[in-house]
């Protein structure tokens, strides 16, 4: 039986490929979804992959997944330097969370530099652009064996 993975973007990601992308890259959101869900098949996962610009719902989410889900991999966006709701949330999951960035939110604004989703992650991908998804897909699928 294929292990389910709960794969969340948080606000603005949405607008990949319009959004600066000087620092995020041309690509979609859906083309970063088509790209996951085809490395997620090929390492025997199943994804289910959302994008909320609200962090109620990232939060509700999170919280359906401590019992449909095997894991978490979450990009929180500016969520990530804001949000103790999803930090306490992301803390009551068994499972690995895998948090990720396109960026890497330590070379750029002092701001970035603080996660609260760090505290409650198994590991960090950073840096990578959205080659970032496939490396966590394929680390979710390592720590899940």
């Amino acid at each position: 039986m294929s292990k389910t993975i709960l794969f969340l973007n948080g606000p603005n990601l949405n607008m990949l490929g319009v959004r600066e992308p000087e620092i995020y890259g041309a690509t979609t959101l859906a083309e970063v979804e088509k790209i996951s869900e085809a490395q997620a098949a090929m390492r025997g996962l199943v994804i289910d992959f959302r994008q909320s610009n609200t962090e109620g719902e990232l939060v509700s989410w999170i919280q359906e997944a401590i019992e449909k889900f095997d894991g978490i991999i979450i990009n929180p966006a500016a969520y990530t330097h804001t949000s103790v709701a999803i930090l306490d949330a992301l803390k009551m999951v068994k499972g690995p969370v895998i948090e990720l960035h396109i960026s890497n939110p330590h070379t750029r604004e002092s701001f970035r530099h603080k996660s609260y989703v760090s505290l409650a992650a198994t590991g960090i991908i950073a840096g990578l652009g959205v080659a970032g998804y496939r490396v966590a897909i394929d680390a979710m699928a390592e720590l899940l064996n």
